[in-house]
């Protein structure tokens, strides 16, 4: 199969929590809607209507800082129930045309339709298929890139937001020339330290990228991230639905609504943050790497950790005594603003195979195995009879 023979889509639901908002509250429609915390209180912007979005506020915002940007917004608290349950029916969809389908969060995800296109067309026929699917069944709309890779596939979904459809070229030239005029953030792996990089170097397009100096490339941002942006600046991405996704992370976080210095609450909030993490990764059938803490001190300064495992793992219990470690390790008698937990370097295996371990120190396979299969049972019991239908002892007051 040559570098033009596959056919990727890159779904991404629009303003997806703010539009579930506005779709079951008629009276929100065409109102600055902001889901989140309410101005009056510490805390962000989870998602916001493109009514809002006009005035600048985004997610991850602070709320009183969105509620200055738009005094006439209307904040509604997240209904995250709600949410997952349409995102679950979405999926639904996509895995009627394709059973290759790799969710990046709640509201999007990848679809390899190469193996589809004999029964429902080429790509673009499915990717209106699917669009269409989508508005008769919840009344939302989605924007979708089709694209011979994902990572064109990703870049094209955000083309032509709300509600679009962006198709790539499947062509060595067109693809170069759909590129050329993209911003250089818009790559993925350029965070905002390398961004400022390669701007300094005079690199401010991926077409500018597409011919600089590979030596003076490498010399400024090391060998391997120079290989891997000249490949992508010419559209080259080789990976498939389920491959490696170190890029990717899982994290969950949360702000108090007063600075905390109570140690036990701290501990037991960030416990319950460890566990929706481990949980989120098992849906998407990940095993972490890499484990991280994050904590915000009431000055606003923040600290962020990082911990590698010795192998991969997705179990509750694992994430908590290596999380716990980091967080014992790092927590200091200071007012705390906001705690976080995340996870990266994911992978779809947790064999042992391709990590360096100790000789003498060899992995208990039989206790991760327990570990495994208790997490999942845990999974099947709460997605039966709700979160609230298993609790640890050492949650209990």
């Amino acid at each position: 199969m040559n570098h033009f023979d596959t056919t990727f889509l890159h779904v991404d639901m629009d303003a997806f929590f703010a539009s579930v908002e506005q779709r079951d509250h008629p009276e929100l429609r065409g109102k600055p809607v902001v889901v989140g915390s309410p101005p009056d209180q510490r805390g962000v912007v989870a998602a916001a209507s493109y009514e809002a979005r006009k005035f600048g506020i985004h997610s991850a915002m602070p709320s009183r800082l969105a509620k200055q940007k738009c005094p006439d917004a209307v904040f509604v608290s997240h209904n995250l129930a709600n949410y997952k349950a349409v995102s679950r029916q979405i999926m639904r969809i996509f895995e009627s045309y394709t059973p290759h389908v790799q969710p990046l969060s709640i509201d999007e995800a990848f679809l390899d339709v190469t193996g589809a296109r004999r029964l429902f067309g080429d790509g673009r026929t499915i990717a209106e298929k699917i669009r269409s699917d989508i508005f008769r069944q919840t009344q939302l709309t989605a924007s979708v890139g089709v694209a011979p890779n994902m990572f064109l596939a990703k870049i094209a979904s955000d083309q032509n937001k709300p509600d679009g459809l962006t198709l790539v070229p499947f062509n060595q030239a067109g693809i170069e020339a759909f590129l050329a005029p993209l911003p250089i953030g818009r790559m993925w792996g350029v965070g905002k330290v390398t961004q400022k990089k390669l701007l300094s170097l005079g690199i401010p397009t991926i077409g500018k990228l597409q011919t600089f100096d590979f030596q003076r490339l490498e010399e400024a941002i090391g060998s391997r991230s120079a290989h891997l942006f000249r490949r992508l600046a010419h559209g080259i991405d080789e990976r498939g639905i389920g491959g490696e996704v170190d890029e990717k992370s899982i994290s969950n976080e949360t702000t108090f609504k007063e600075d905390v210095t109570d140690r036990e609450h701290i501990e037991a909030t960030y416990k319950k943050l460890i566990d929706k993490v481990a949980g989120r990764l098992r849906k998407a059938g990940f095993f972490a790497t890499t484990l991280h803490l994050k904590i915000r001190w009431n000055d606003f300064s923040t600290i962020t950790r990082q911990t590698r495992l010795a192998i991969p793992a997705s179990d509750d219990i694992t994430l908590r005594e290596v999380g716990m470690e980091l967080l014992e390790e790092h927590l200091r008698h200071r007012p705390v603003r906001l705690i976080g937990f995340g996870t990266s370097g994911l992978t779809e295996t947790d064999s042992i195979d391709a990590f360096q371990l100790n000789l003498f120190d060899p992995p208990d396979t039989v206790q991760r195995d327990k570990r495994n299969r208790l997490s999942r049972t845990a999974d099947s019991i709460k997605e039966k009879y709700g979160n609230q239908s298993l609790r640890r002892g050492s949650d209990l007051d």
